[in-house]
């Protein structure tokens, strides 16, 4: 696919470095021109020094024969007048663009947006995408990940086994055969070796769960708690929800991932720490009174020791200075908070905190990136969640067509040509088209049947309109999976 990208920014970076790698053909438009060297000279892409809102630039990109443009510089207007421009003067089919204010995205706000406004086909808020993703971690306190599909009805777990837990020491047909009222399907575990990365270890009966496996797991939604419990909670204890959290930094996710948590009444205690005292006072004045904001500094000790780092359950280091939220949530699980999570921008960095005291080490881009994946990818794609810092993905993808016209409909999953490592983790049978007539998403409409969450079986038959998720440990088998599910021209 021909692609254009505007702004070789921290967004713009991680979105050119994923989409290079699938061998489309990526251009990227910035004002900077040593980050745009710093591009070429690491990935096989091309540079265009100038503004994504001078059609001359864009001409000079190859906007007339694009498919895709993703606008992700760091002003709103510019990536919306960059649209707009694509619409009108190039007729690029898709365009995207990435936003920082969470409007546009309120239902009264969206025909600014449309054809007839900028031209937008959809936008992406990689604050607001953070933030979403930040609350799903604290909903989930013992998961290192959490993604949803099927509009909220099926999810990918990752979750780090510990001893004792029901299901750890167990071969994964024992599991299936103890606990049979677990329903989830067990579709990655990597495991650490001595003085090596972590590896991708295969998912057979035989395989046996060990302390420390990161296990990665597709199930209901409603099953997700008891699938965490199995892995991650040894037999005796008690849970315990995240209720006291400390944030460390004032930025933009930290103010709106505070102001959201605050909106449930006693739920949390939340104390906020920021150096910049003019910051202070502004986030003082837009947080409700229950979220103590504090000036001072999230890597000092006395600070972290008087206002109690070891009574609090998740303490989160959202600054934009990775080496601080790495110090920093190093320092506060010394000193005994429960659980600690550090944003980290740098891909070097992640990797090398991954699997050390730090229990989840986010790289913002990774949050939204599956956003912009889901417009990449060929076929009926619903979602797409890129994973282990972008090396492997999760996807969902609608089966259409008949026996005739398909290879996927009406056959049973053992019947299915996958490659080797590639998991069909669950299917979700019963979703309306687009879940757009009416009711909740899970009711039937009329004459509909209910959705229903399937773990397959080898004797499992696929049907037209489900909706299957896979998990793939390589990205580059995504393109066995779309042809395996392409439609032949026969049917409509």
């Amino acid at each position: 696919m021909k692609i254009i990208i505007l702004g070789a920014g921290r967004v713009g970076y991680s979105v050119a470095e994923s989409l290079v790698s699938e061998k489309n053909d990526i251009t990227v438009i910035d004002t900077d021109a040593s980050r745009l060297r710093a591009l070429e000279s690491r990935f096989d892409l091309r540079g265009v020094l100038g503004s994504g809102t001078d059609p001359q630039v864009l001409a000079e990109a190859g906007a007339n024969d694009t498919e895709l443009l993703i606008a992700c510089a760091s002003l709103d207007e510019t990536n919306l007048v960059c649209c707009k421009l694509a619409q009108i003067l190039f007729g690029i089919p898709t365009r995207i663009a990435r936003v920082h204010s969470s409007a546009f995205a309120l239902e009264h706000e969206r025909q600014l947006l449309g054809k007839d406004g900028f031209g937008v086909d959809s936008i992406v808020c990689p604050e607001e995408s953070l933030t979403n993703y930040i609350r799903k971690l604290i909903e989930y306190p013992e998961a290192m990940q959490v993604r949803a599909f099927a509009d909220e009805r099926a999810a990918l777990v990752a979750v780090r086994a510990r001893a004792g837990a029901p299901a750890v020491g167990l071969r994964i047909a024992d599991i299936r055969d103890r606990m049979p009222e677990l329903e989830i399907r067990i579709v990655a575990i990597y495991r650490l070796f001595p003085d090596e990365p972590d590896r991708f270890v295969r998912c057979a009966g035989g395989t046996r769960i060990e302390p420390g496996d990161e296990v990665f797991i597709l199930a209901a939604t409603g099953h997700v708690p008891e699938a965490l419990r199995a892995f991650n909670r040894p037999e005796g204890r008690s849970s315990r929800p995240v209720s006291r959290i400390m944030i460390a930094g004032g930025n933009q996710v930290s103010l709106r991932l505070a102001s959201k948590l605050a909106q449930t009444p006693g739920r949390f205690h939340i104390k906020l720490i920021e150096r910049n005292e003019q910051q202070c006072l502004s986030l003082s004045a837009a947080l409700p009174s229950e979220v103590l904001v504090l000036q001072g500094d999230a890597t000092d000790e006395d600070l972290l020791g008087n206002e109690s780092i070891d009574d609090v359950d998740m303490f989160l280091a959202l600054t934009n200075d990775d080496q601080n939220n790495i110090m920093s949530t190093l320092l506060a699980k010394r000193m005994g908070a429960r659980r600690v999570l550090a944003l980290v921008d740098r891909r070097a960095y992640a990797d090398l905190v991954h699997g050390t005291q730090i229990d989840i080490a986010l790289t913002p881009a990774q949050a939204m990136l599956g956003e912009l994946l889901a417009h990449v990818r060929r076929g009926d794609v619903q979602a797409v969640h890129s994973l282990r810092r972008g090396v492997a993905e999760a996807l969902e993808i609608v089966a259409r067509g008949d026996r005739k016209s398909s290879r996927v409909v009406g056959r049973k999953v053992e019947e299915l040509r996958l490659p080797e490592d590639v998991h069909i983790g669950l299917i979700v049978r019963g979703m309306r088209a687009g879940d757009d007539f009416g009711g909740p998403a899970g009711e039937p409409g009329d004459g509909e049947r209910p959705s229903e969450v399937i773990i397959p079986r080898s004797h499992t038959v696929i049907e037209s309109g489900d909706h299957v998720v896979f998990f793939l440990p390589n990205k580059h088998l995504v393109r066995d999976v779309e042809n395996l599910f392409h439609v032949s021209p026969t049917f409509f």
